[in-house]
């Protein structure tokens, strides 16, 4: 079933740290590029948030057309306290970014916005649903993503080492030659794309929890016990794919109501209208499953209760066949001693074949009726 969230209120400090989690003793790797006229430029490595930003402004001169990402593969606490001295930010945001385990939003604190995004991943031989989360931080012309777990936001892992990232980045930049139209509209361009890439990896996780809801299917019809408890687990999985993509649809509904207080461009705004409309796929998807499996647990129940009643049936025949002999034998076991067929040479086999012949009589009437 999917991880138990925690509590805002725990620092990052205390929470249990991902496989992918520094050690005090190793730098920070920051890796950024400056995307200038829908081009992304060559991959630079940082172990500091400034060495980034004086190492993209030192290399390219800023024009209207251009704007820098920084990725942040394996945050610390300590490179976090370098941003927010940096840009300096709100302290409400900076409490933000100390803490994971959040629900998609969108904030503005002054100059700077701050996204919450969560893609998703389906672990099928667990039948788990696993949320990561990433935080990221858009100031002027510089976008930053924070991951907080061990994948990009498209669900790749993330690499160990620095030459595996610059390769993943390599083949990123391929990928984004059919947007350079799209790149060419600044970095809420770019915010808009890895939105739309997160919310595209809920589909593969519905295909999972689709193969999963049909398995359930045939084992209920088969007669399985263990159907209920697998139908709970995986309507808890829909459940908390809902509750996400239904705040990450909220986040999408603000953005598209800042559009015209913050001057967004039509074109971005179609870019939204797109993204929203992926939103609504897979929440209908979602609620579709989720009502899918209700009536899924109802038939398994009522194919409980109707196992559950030939059960009865049979306990119920059988009862009833034991019932005459026992009936038969307690009279002939009274000490009286005027009794018809008491001193009767026959009378004892005449009752055991009276219960032998009643018995038979009981089986056959409730073989007929398929009690049996």
């Amino acid at each position: 079933m999917a991880r138990v969230r925690r509590h805002k209120s725990e620092p990052i400090s205390k929470r249990k740290r991902s496989t992918v989690a520094l050690r005090e003793s190793e730098k920070p790797v920051l890796l950024s590029h400056r995307i200038v006229d829908s081009e992304p430029g060559d991959l630079s490595v940082s172990s500091a948030f400034a060495e980034a930003l004086a190492q993209q402004q030192t290399d390219h001169s800023p024009t209207s057309a251009s704007f820098t990402q920084i990725v942040v593969p394996k945050s610390t606490p300590e490179l976090l306290a370098e941003v927010a001295s940096v840009w300096e930010l709100h302290p409400v945001l900076v409490e933000d970014l100390f803490h994971a385990n959040q629900r998609p939003k969108i904030d503005r604190y002054d100059d700077v916005l701050f996204v919450v995004l969560k893609s998703a991943v389906y672990i099928d031989s667990a039948e788990e649903v696993e949320f990561k989360e990433f935080h990221l931080l858009m100031k002027d012309d510089v976008l930053v993503i924070i991951c907080q777990d061990d994948r990009f936001i498209d669900g790749s892992p993330i690499p160990q080492g620095v030459e595996d990232m610059d390769a993943y980045f390599r083949e990123e930049k391929r990928q984004w030659t059919s947007d350079r139209e799209l790149l060419s509209l600044g970095p809420e361009a770019l915010l808009y794309r890895l939105l739309d890439t997160a919310v595209d990896t809920y589909f593969p996780v519905l295909d999972g929890l689709q193969d999963d809801k049909d398995g359930i299917e045939r084992q209920v019809f088969s007669g399985d016990t263990a159907a209920a408890a697998r139908i709970y687990l995986l309507s808890q999985e829909v459940i908390d794919v809902l509750h996400t993509t239904t705040h990450l649809n909220r986040l999408t509904q603000r953005l598209g109501n800042g559009a015209a207080k913050y001057s967004i461009p039509t074109e971005l705004q179609a870019y939204l209208d797109d993204v929203t409309d992926h939103l609504t796929r897979v929440l209908a998807e979602a609620a579709e499953l989720r009502e899918a499996l209700s009536q899924i647990l109802n038939v398994n129940s009522t194919l409980v209760a109707q196992r559950q009643n030939e059960d009865m049936k049979k306990i119920s025949g059988w009862a009833a066949i034991l019932f005459a002999p026992t009936l038969i034998g307690a009279i002939y076991g009274m000490n009286f001693d005027d009794m018809p067929e008491l001193h009767w040479a026959f009378g004892y086999p005449m009752a055991l074949g009276l219960m032998v012949g009643l018995g038979v009589v009981l089986y056959i009437v409730f073989k007929v009726k398929k009690w049996m």
